[in-house]
This record gives C-alpha cells, structure tokens and sequence, in this order.
C-alpha cells in the first residue's frame, strides 16, 4: 500500500488530536468541508500547497502528514493484538514493527481481514441454518418420506406372505416415495449450493424487501429528485412477490415523504457542521429524530463517507427494515438481541437514548448507537398510541477523557458466544468460541 495513500487518515487523526473541527479546518485552509471529508477518508489525494495550508494550520511538518506511519495498517495491528491478548503481543512497538517489516504488517492485515470475513460468513450461514423457513420445509418433506418408504419397507419384510396385489401396491408407493426424495434432495442441495441472492429469492417476503434495499445501497436517486415513488416501484419492484413488493411500496413511500421533508442539500450542508449526530441535526432542522436517522441511513457514500446502520422494529420487537454494518450484523431470520438499546427505547418513547455498544466477537469494534421510539400515524383520542423504534448505528467518535464504557450487546442469542447474558434466550451455536 502506497505510503500517500493514508494521507488523509493522517491529516484526520491529527485534527481530532488538536480538536480541531472538520468544518473550521476546511475553512481556514480554503476548501469545502465535503471535500475535506472526502480527503480525510482516502478518497480525494492531497498534494502541493493544498497540503502545505493544512499542514500550516495543524502545525506539523507536511512529512509528518504524507509520509508518517501507515494509521489505518497499525490500528489494524493494534486490533489484531486486543483480539488475542494471550498472545502477549507488544503493542507499544506497534509503529517500529510497520515501519521495519511493512510486508509482514500488512500479510497480518490482510489475514486479519480475512478471518474476520469468514467469521461473519459462518454466522450468517449459522443464522440462516438455524431459522430458514424453506430449508425447515425441506428437511420435513425429507423426513415424512423418509418415514413412509421405512413403513412401506417394513411391511414387506415381514415373515409371511404378502397378497400380491398389496404387494406391488407397496413396491409402487416405495417407488414413488424415492423419487419424492430424490428431488427433494437434489431441489435443497441446489438451494445450499446457491449463492445468497438466489437463496434471497426463496424467502419470505421481508427478506427480499431487505435484499432489494441493499442491492439499491439503500438510496433512491429518482426520488430525491422528487420524483413519484410510483417510479421507484416499476424499477426496483421487478420479479419481486406480490407481498414483498406492497412491502417495498410502503417503505418508497415514506422514503419520498421523508426526501421531501429533508432534501438531500440541506442534509449534506447540516453533515458538514454537526456530522452524523441525529439529535443535533433534529435540533438543526427540524424534523424528529427517527426521520433523520432514516435519512442518514439512505446517503449515498459521496455525502456521507462513513456509512450507518439502521435497525426499525415495531411494538411487537420484530424488525421491520435492517441496514447492517460489516462489524455491527442483524439477524435475518428470528429475533435480535434484547439488550439492544433499540427495545430500550419502547419504554421510554420520544426520549434519545444515545449509548456506545460493543457486539462481541474477535474485534470487539464499538459503535455509537442511538435509539427512539415514536408513535406510529397520529394523536389518538381514547386510545393508547402505537410506538415504532429506529437504533442508528455509527462508528464510535473520538471524543476527549476517559472512554465510556460500551454496553455489551449481540446480534442475535443464536449466534452470540456470550453465555453469561440475562437476556439469553437460548443456547449459542458458538459456545466455547
């Protein structure tokens, strides 16, 4: 990896050690604060006097910035060595080991990544083993036939004679039950052979609502325009069930409504001053904060770097629309873990709960979550209302002082290794993990 690569990962982390905000750096070294979150994530390269005016502002050396030690490669080291403290790994020499053995750094990066891949691959797959409705389907039509060619079988073994005519009404049905099964077989070992989008296909039908939200990336080009969602619909709709896509018609119609409300312009101008905070862009804007939570979650990468995640769910505690992040997944299948700060905030409706969490596993990554509930349509009369709850997901923000400490949560007990949880429903698959 070229060293100028992280240049802007330098220049981020050296604003947030001097507390310097994004949007009074940009300003003072004549740029743009979009473009200056562009260049802090990697994605714009830096150079000349662009380089030499922010380095002046931060009061370093401009090497410092373009040719400093690899940030991202040792915080990857320096999360490699917490996953496995009995390693005795020494992080206090982190930076020399990058700088001498570079290659080595970056062959434990790469492999870190890696396992972490597998990792979330074998939980995925674990979750949907354990609560695929079609895959349980299959394997009953196996067992019934399975049961019916043993009794069939059964009688024939028998010591004495068979009539001949029960006889060759048992061959029969032996005959036609083990073609049954044979199909059966072959139809659910295509259906484990296939990938996750053609397994999507044969769901139910909020899952391909949630595979069709994610192949979009969550956001919807034509309706930002102000577009009618009727369009949206004929584009994305295709080839979907007839319920899934009256799921996907409610959810583009509320996405117009909330486009209208918070236009994508004045959502990004608010990014560069207050960041992803949903609280203070509600206190900025105007609109509550479930709304702008729901927005954040539909940005496109150009506005906001950084991507969210979004869990909804209903009073009943079902998820009604999931965005995941790599490091924070939902479950698809089944409930997901009651210690999220997302049930928390049914009791506690049109409050802001805003708490860092950690899920468990190799990495440990925190994040920023931040949850409400709000009452679904409007004031009722005589009638208690109904709540709807929105948990936004986002990475934990530096911030000054001694860390807070996460609450630990899961994704989903199924698959959680923590086995010492008041909330554990039932035992994990990852038991010992």
């Amino acid at each position: 990896m070229p060293r100028d690569t992280l240049t802007g990962s330098r220049i981020r982390e050296r604003r947030v050690m001097r507390g310097v905000k994004q949007a009074d750096l940009a300003k003072r070294a004549g740029i743009s604060a979009s473009y200056l979150n562009l260049i802090e994530h990697n994605r714009r390269r830096i150079g000349g006097k662009l380089l030499l005016d922010i380095a002046a502002v931060l009061e370093v050396e401009p090497t410092m910035l373009s040719e400093g030690a690899e940030a991202t490669l040792i915080a990857t080291l320096r999360e490699a060595a917490s996953d496995g403290p009995q390693a005795g790994a020494e992080i206090d020499r982190v930076e020399e080991f990058a700088g001498r053995f570079p290659g080595w750094a970056q062959l434990l990066s790469d492999a870190r990544g890696r396992i972490a891949a597998l990792e979330r691959t074998v939980e995925t797959l674990t979750d949907r083993m354990t609560h695929d409705p079609h895959l349980a389907a299959s394997l009953h039509e196996m067992l019934s036939t399975v049961t019916a060619i043993h009794s069939a079988a059964s009688i024939l073994a028998e010591p004495g004679d068979v009539d001949p005519e029960w006889q060759a009404r048992f061959h029969r049905n032996i005959h036609e039950d083990s073609e049954r099964l044979a199909e059966t077989s072959r139809g659910l070992v295509t259906y484990l052979e296939a990938d996750s989008d053609a397994a999507t296909e044969l769901g139910v039908p909020q899952e391909e609502l949630d595979s069709t939200l994610e192949e979009a990336g969550h956001h919807i080009p034509e309706l930002e325009e102000g577009a009618p969602a009727e369009e949206a619909v004929m584009r994305l709709g295709r080839g979907l069930s007839k319920t899934a896509r009256s799921l996907l018609e409610v959810w583009l119609r509320r996405y117009a409504s909330d486009a209208a409300a918070l236009p994508l312009a004045v959502l990004r101008d608010a990014l560069s001053e207050y960041g992803p905070d949903p609280a203070a862009l509600a206190r900025a804007l105007g609109p509550d904060p479930a709304r702008v939570m729901r927005r954040l979650a539909a940005m496109p990468p150009e506005v906001l770097a950084e991507p969210v995640g979004l869990a909804i769910c209903d009073a009943s505690g079902v998820l009604s629309y999931r965005k995941p992040l790599p490091e924070f997944p939902m479950p698809r299948f089944g409930a997901a873990c009651p210690l999220w700060p997302l049930y928390r905030a049914l009791n506690r409706p049109w409050v802001v709960l805003s708490l860092p969490v950690v899920q468990p596993g190799r990495h440990e990554t925190r994040f920023q979550a931040e949850a409400i509930a709000t009452p679904i349509g409007g004031v009722a009369v005589n009638a208690d209302p109904l709540f709807e709850a929105h948990m936004l997901i986002r990475p934990l923000p530096p911030q000054g002082g001694p860390p807070a400490v996460p609450l630990p949560v899961g994704a989903a007990c199924r698959i959680c290794p923590r086995q010492q949880c008041e909330g554990r429903r039932e035992p994990s698959v990852l038991a010992g993990v």
